[in-house]
């Protein structure tokens, strides 16, 4: 049972060794409890626990070598230990088996053989050891939640394998009678009382069956509840969320290196780029240089540009998409060594597909990286990616997508200055096909603007507006590739073109990557073929004109005489909304919430009786058992003192033993043999070390006797929770 939680687990993790490691877990440890079975039940639990150790260790360290983790095993242990519960939660599916995403799987399902085995074969209570399986099968549904197929198949596994485990005993047990040897009266009320606990347990089985069956045939059909959701994945800080900021900073400090990069290339040289639109690509012998991108600003609110990415923990192997028809597709392997280069994101070349030397979370929407502990010195990991590069002859003529799926990407906030809405205006009405538009604004970007170094950082509205309308004389139409970048993006969207923003860096070659390389670049979405890069930035070689030479705002409030001619501003997208049938605020639904309060609280309840029904005959045995003959006579008085206050008759603490038994006696009077267990409690505390091993076993079937007498004496109720009551565990001794 607990080998088919495992194989449901398995099917959100990639490859079978998380389900052979659960089921190696499960063989384990109750092979241990099978060769233990001849020890003190104290012992075996200790024997168990070591024994997990080694297997936990020795599957930590398979783990951590096939993901290439770096690190000891002790610091490999440490991390999952205290990060196992929410990596596994937070982790991308496929979920990679690391330290991290095995080990709680492992321990719970060594435990939970430890525990069924020892009530099974140890108490011989089959169906109550069924429960730490069952239960460890229901955490698996619920970890995998709506991440997979229903699992029908292992769930009809588990209970044919349950049917047969309660099967096997009985046939064992078969012509065995319960009631043979005693006396007819005694058999025939022996008998009398199994048929009516059969039927009674018939009965609350038939009315479990009518009471929750059309409930969960309800539930078939329904969505589970994704865990995920409740859990809050790896975040990043704001240099971080919006690292276009940190551009004009790195401008003024070009030669500082943040980086050391070492590339390997597979695949057909990409070819540079055009300068302008319609002009002829330059040989094919002449590679690009890799731009390696640092993070995707998909959300803008007027203010700021932001990543606005979930990230998941993610293994080596990252999620593969089909790239895009009629692209080029480059194999690109880099080798990265952190130098001064801060915070959490992780430079890679667009698109990553395995990561090792370093554990990552993934927005596999943005494309976007980041190690959740942060970049150190030094710090060096491997990335392998493909680089795309659409068919250039198919831009011309592509469409962009709209509707629902893009809406995030099409947002332009309120506030947007009347200058800008009027340039998009002008640069789209003359362009009717999406690339002539963005083309356009490409090229008007480039030939009005100068690019600097000191210009201030800023990428609001007011920002974007003084950078395209303000007078030279006073710093306006000077920029950073930050605000080349950001004003692409915006006029885009005013043009009905879904954008974006990446920031990354663009070395000159293999080696250093240093501050002055770091730059931001647009892209637009396209249908068929993707996103596409464009470079707004002007030409070192070429002398920007005028803004006024090709743009003049139109007064505000025209003359009579002059009627203007009529200007198209494209429609504000709408708001991104979410997708049909999953709602942003949408929850489980109000009978599955109550059904798994109610549930819960059930089984909370149930633990906490069966805990308390545990420590207390525990509690009894000890007192009857360990010890010298001395210490068994106390313990047995005592017993018989916890009876009374259970029953509601508690003695007063300056009351000498022989007093006790008195009222003892008052309590139950057919019970004659208190007085004798008095006086053997006197002799143990007069004088110690006289009271032999059959005065001992007299006085614990004395104390027995009346311990059974004046608790069959009580009402119904109180005999239900004469058992489970924790005074007996608490009161002074």
């Amino acid at each position: 049972m607990i080998g088919l939680a495992g194989a449901v687990l398995g099917r959100v993790y990639a490859g079978p060794l998380l389900s052979w490691l659960v089921l190696g877990a499960a063989v384990g440890s109750v092979l241990v409890s099978v060769a233990a079975r001849r020890l003190p039940s104290w012992l075996v639990a200790p024997v168990s626990v070591l024994a997990m150790l080694g297997w936990t260790a020795w599957s930590l360290r398979l783990t951590a070598t096939r993901a290439e983790l770096p690190g000891s095993l002790a610091e490999v242990t440490a991390d999952a230990a205290a990060n196992g519960i929410p990596r596994l939660l937070t982790a991308m599916i496929p979920v990679e088996p690391t330290p991290d995403t095995v080990l709680v799987p492992l321990v719970a399902a060594w435990l939970a053989g430890l525990a069924a085995a020892e009530v099974a074969m140890r108490a011989g209570r089959v169906l109550l050891g069924y429960l730490p399986p069952v239960l460890l099968y229901a955490a698996a549904l619920y970890v995998v939640g709506p991440n997979a197929d229903p699992a029908i198949g292992p769930t009809l596994a588990l209970v044919a394998v349950a049917l047969l485990g309660l099967a096997v005993p009985a046939r064992r047990a078969v012509g065995a009678d319960p009631a043979a040897g005693l006396a007819p009266a005694v058999r025939a009320a022996v008998r009398a009382r199994l048929a009516a606990a059969s039927a009674a347990g018939l009965a609350v089985v038939v009315g479990l069956v009518a009471l929750l069956g059309p409930l969960l045939a309800g539930q078939v059909d329904g969505r589970p509840v994704d865990p995920r959701r409740y859990v809050e994945p790896p975040q990043v800080e704001t240099l971080d969320e919006n690292p276009l900021i940190r551009i004009s900073g790195w401008a003024l400090h070009p030669d500082q290196q943040l980086l050391d990069v070492r590339t390997q290339r597979s695949g057909p040289p990409i070819p540079v780029p055009a300068s302008e639109p319609g002009a002829t690509p330059a040989p094919a012998a002449t590679a690009r240089p890799v731009p390696i991108r640092l993070a995707v600003l998909s959300d803008y609110d007027g203010v700021t540009w932001r990543v606005g990415a979930t990230y998941r923990n993610a293994g080596r192997i990252l999620p593969v998409t089909a790239p895009a028809g009629d692209s080029t597709v480059e194999t690109v392997r880099q080798e990265v060594t952190v130098a001064g280069l801060s915070g959490r994101l992780l430079p890679a070349v667009a698109t990553p597909r395995e990561v090792t030397g370093a554990r990552v979370a993934y927005d596999p929407t943005t494309g976007t990286l980041i190690r959740p502990e942060g970049l150190l010195p030094g710090l060096r990991y491997r990335v392998t990616s493909t680089l795309e590069t659409p068919d250039a002859n198919l831009l011309a003529t592509a469409e962009v997508p709209a509707g629902e799926e893009v809406a995030r990407v099409l947002r332009v906030a309120d506030g947007v200055p009347d200058p800008l809405r009027r340039l998009a205006a002008q640069l789209a009405e003359s362009n009717g096909a999406p690339y002539a538009r963005a083309a356009a604004v490409e090229q008007f970007l480039a030939e009005h603007y100068r690019l600097v170094a000191d210009a201030p950082s800023g990428h609001a509205y007011p920002n974007l507006n003084f950078f395209l309308f303000g007078p030279r004389n006073a710093g306006g139409q000077r920029g950073t590739s930050e605000q080349f970048a950001a004003a692409f993006a915006v006029l885009g969207r005013l043009a009905g073109l879904p954008t974006r923003v990446v920031v990354g860096f663009r070395p000159a070659a293999d080696g250093p990557v240093r501050a002055g390389d770091a730059y931001a670049w647009p892209e637009v979405l396209f249908e068929g073929l993707g996103w596409v890069p464009f470079d707004p930035l002007p030409r070192p070689d070429e002398e920007p004109r005028p803004v006024e030479e090709d743009f003049r705002p139109t007064p505000e409030d025209p003359p009579p005489s002059e009627v203007p001619e009529p200007t198209t501003e494209p429609t504000v997208p709408p708001e991104p909304v979410a997708a049909p049938g999953r709602p942003a605020d949408a929850g489980p639904s109000t009978a599955l919430l109550v059904g798994g309060a109610t549930g819960g609280t059930l089984l909370l309840v149930v633990a906490a009786l069966l805990t308390l029904l545990l420590m207390r005959r525990v509690l009894t045995r000890t007192r009857f058992e360990r010890g010298d003959p001395g210490q068994r006579i106390a313990g047995a008085w005592r017993e018989v003192t916890d009876a009374l206050r259970l029953a509601g008759s508690p003695i007063g603490e300056d009351l000498s033993a022989s007093e006790i038994a008195a009222h003892a006696r008052a309590v139950l009077p057919t019970e004659a043999g208190v007085e004798e267990l008095a006086g053997l409690f006197n002799q143990t505390a007069f004088a110690p070390g006289t009271a032999s091993a059959e005065q001992a076993a007299r006085a614990v079937a004395t104390a027995g006797e009346y311990v059974a007498a004046l608790r069959a004496a009580r009402p119904w109720w109180r005999r239900l929770l004469w058992s489970v009551r924790p005074g007996p565990l608490r009161w002074p001794r």
